[in-house]
């Protein structure tokens, strides 16, 4: 049976990006700039002032809020202007232009839910204030480009203002592996496959991300006021770290997505807010029901009624082996509830319906940036805006609050809609939206504490927390995670928190994801050892280890690599017999590789380990942090690694081990070691009081320049999980100023 996926999405159900409008903007040959820009960007440069500190973290004053926004880009495409393009190039759906054929259907998936042309109608008639964000954008990105010249993009020469509307909600863009890249190429490749297509994310192979953030209400704050720590999970070096202020009020700092204008996870003198992705249902996938006409037409039913499935033509470019450009025809199919994008039987094709409000998403980004208690977060959050998060929030009047998602749409709850519902029954249709009031949250708990990891809300406070039986199933079908059951308990067991004991909180390295696993694994080990063909020699010597093994990381614990490479190898004899209709929480599926695998099977996937560990790196005693490494060697999108050159032992593992502090490593090609590649990114803990107190760390250094010093200068504080001063107040700036300049000199 075709599965629905819960996870939250936010790319706008929209037409297509039209050939006209591809031409519209930057194609492979690079747009002069005239004269006449040239000297308005130099103008507005005047206006703005960058500092960076002796982190390298720039800070970005302007007199009006735009001239931020143009200081900002600058400094962004400074430090990391491949990644600044790259977002775009994925989010105009036009990567197959620089990477070839392969990138074709992901190009198909992004244009069949995003449109140049509506985005560019949007920008024409925004809001000024907005407009004037969204010129300071294109032109902060363009001048930095007039003023380097040796610069050569990928693609993109030129930056329109209307190009942040195409995120959607312009933090990241969305998750759209909700809509699997396998089931739409069946379909729009004519294969006949029907079969279920789990999405990307819920793959259970696949590394977890999200992001944990924790909020302290000035009742278990030693200081009296409010804590909150910032934690995301994302791949390395997504997020910078950047302040931006401004004449006008504007004063954020945090982490910020390239490319994008505004703190997605941070905080101003007033409050902080940390978003961690959520499963909050904010989309839903149809079964439309089609039937052919004898004249060709294609209609499907709706209300006993047929109706005309609307079709286009999209041209989608890709690059060929020669360097050349060519191009794939397709015709695209959508309903009035979103686009075509699969098949379950002859006839009865999927569409998937999500938010399709990318300016009221993109204000709602922004102003939440100049937000001063919750009362204006939270009117901010009226403009329901946010489909992919769930928010963690504190003030400085002593608040702390959570939402569980924002962009909800109201629906009848006699259907099941963690499944696909049937696009024929106009009972199925979306009933309007939720109000802010009526989703899952939480104001100032009684326990005095709240924390998200990407699991369930009704944990989120302890015995504070929301009642699930008070909210429509579709709003909250989160399950637990092994980082939620961890956090609850380290936030329960403490009575008061400094900004030290939160960061020691957030990386409490208490493992929960073994506490079954490993009992398991005693019990199948001694019924095997109880058999006529008893295991002898090292496994036993190993067995005593996990025994002993206080399921806390560390950078010398033998026994965290054997339950680790041990971990990963049961599972992936589980994967082998997952069932569509599972859901693949880490919870239910500790449970199923625990029931799903015989005695025999678990214990010798333990010698197995020790076999692996041997033959890779001469013994099977490895220590974790010889194994698990930070290593940082080229800035690229896709980083290269080298067992022979310089790395950094991490203790820290995989959240889907229930680790708070998350490091997703992998060998890479030609290496033995891991290496990391996701997870902890940018962390900060602030204190609000009088005065903000903050400390924040980031993944390897805030510039993607091997040759700059702020490379990887961060990557000691990373490793050790240690944290810096943030230099939030114009005195503190100044006292560590590295160069203070105007974009373009």
């Amino acid at each position: 049976m075709q599965q629905k996926s819960s996870r939250s999405t936010l790319f706008p159900a929209c037409f297509f990006l039209t050939v006209a409008a591809l031409l519209s903007f930057s194609g492979a040959r690079a747009q002069a700039f005239t004269p006449a820009e040239i000297a308005r960007w130099q103008q507005q440069a005047k206006q703005v002032i960058i500092v960076r500190d002796n982190w390298g973290v720039p800070h970005v004053t302007g007199k009006t809020d735009a001239d931020a926004v143009f200081g900002l880009l600058y400094a962004q495409c400074e430090d990391d202007f491949a990644r600044v393009e790259d977002n775009y190039i994925v989010n105009i759906g036009r990567l197959a232009e620089v990477e070839g054929e392969a990138a074709i259907y992901q190009d198909l998936r992004a244009r069949l839910f995003l449109d140049s042309t509506q985005a560019i109608s949007i920008y024409q008639k925004s809001p000024a204030w907005m407009k004037q964000l969204l010129n300071a954008f294109a032109d902060g990105t363009n001048f930095y480009l007039y003023s380097h010249p040796t610069v050569k993009p990928r693609l993109l020469r030129r930056f329109q203002p209307w190009m942040p509307l195409m995120f959607s909600e312009g933090s990241i863009g969305g998750n759209i592996s909700v809509v699997p890249l396998e089931r739409l190429k069946n379909f729009y490749s004519q294969r006949k496959s029907t079969s279920w297509v789990r999405p990307d994310f819920e793959r259970p192979d696949r590394e977890p991300v999200g992001s944990n953030g924790f909020a302290i209400a000035p009742a278990k704050s030693a200081s009296g006021h409010a804590l909150l720590l910032i934690n995301p999970h994302t791949s390395f070096y997504f997020r910078p770290e950047v302040q931006m202020t401004s004449a006008a009020g504007l004063n954020a700092y945090g982490a910020v997505t390239w490319g994008q204008f505004f703190v997605y996870q941070g905080f101003n003198e007033h409050c902080g807010w940390m978003h961690t992705s959520s499963f909050a249902d904010s989309m839903d996938e149809y079964l439309e029901t089609v039937e052919p006409q004898k004249d060709g037409k294609l209609m499907y039913r709706y209300g006993g009624k047929l109706r005309p499935v609307q079709t286009a033509k999209m041209s989608i470019a890709y690059k060929q082996a020669d360097g050349t450009l060519a191009r794939k025809e397709f015709t695209t199919y959508r309903t009035h509830h979103g686009p075509v994008v699969g098949q379950q039987a002859e006839n009865k094709w999927v569409t998937v319906r999500m938010m399709d409000t990318p300016l009221e998403a993109l204000e709602q980004s922004y102003l939440r940036t100049k937000a001063t208690d919750y009362a204006s977060f939270q009117k901010v959050m009226q403009l329901n805006g946010n489909a992919s998060n769930n928010t963690v929030f504190a003030d400085s009047k002593g608040t702390i609050a959570y939402w569980h998602g924002n962009f909800m749409p109201r629906r009848d709850p006699q259907f099941d809609w963690s499944m696909p519902v049937d696009g024929s029954n106009p009972k199925t249709d979306w009933q309007g939206l939720h109000k802010v009031e009526e989703i899952v949250q939480v104001k100032n708990p009684g326990s005095g504490w709240i924390q998200n990891c990407n699991s369930t809300p009704f944990t989120v406070s302890g015995p504070s927390s929301p009642k699930r039986e008070q909210y429509p199933a579709y709003m909250a079908p989160d399950a637990e995670n092994y980082r939620g059951i961890n956090a609850v308990r380290v936030l329960s067991r403490k009575p008061m928190f400094t900004l030290d004991t939160l960061i020691a909180a957030a990386k409490d390295p208490y493992l929960a994801g073994f506490e079954e696993l490993l009992p398991a694994l005693a019990k199948d080990f001694q019924f095997v050892l109880d058999s006529s063909n008893p295991p002898d020699g090292e496994i036993l010597e190993a067995m005593k280890l996990l025994r002993g093994w206080d399921k806390r990381y560390s950078k010398t614990s033998v026994a965290q690599t054997l339950a680790i490479y041990w971990g990963e190898r049961i599972q992936k004899l589980a994967r082998t017999r997952v069932t569509p209709d599972m859901r693949l929480d880490n919870l239910s599926f500790t449970a199923f590789v625990i029931a799903k695998t015989t005695p025999t099977e678990k214990v010798t996937a333990l010698q197995e380990t020790l076999d692996e560990l041997t033959k890779d790196f001469g013994t099977w005693k490895m220590p974790w942090g010889e194994v698990n490494r930070f290593q940082r060697l080229t800035g690229k999108i896709q980083e290269t690694f080298d067992d022979t050159k310089p790395s950094l032992p991490v203790a820290f593992t995989s959240s889907a081990w229930g680790s708070l502090a998350a490091f997703g490593a992998r060998p890479a090609p030609n290496t033995k070691k891991r290496y990391g590649y996701v997870g902890n990114s940018f962390i900060a803990v602030v204190e609000f009081g009088p005065r903000v107190k903050a400390r924040s760390v980031l993944a390897g250094g805030n510039s993607n320049q091997p040759t700059s010093a702020h490379f990887t200068d961060q990557a000691g504080l990373y490793v050790e999980e240690n944290f810096k001063d943030v230099l939030f107040y114009p005195e503190d700036i100044r006292q560590h100023t590295e160069r203070t300049y105007s974009p373009g000199q």
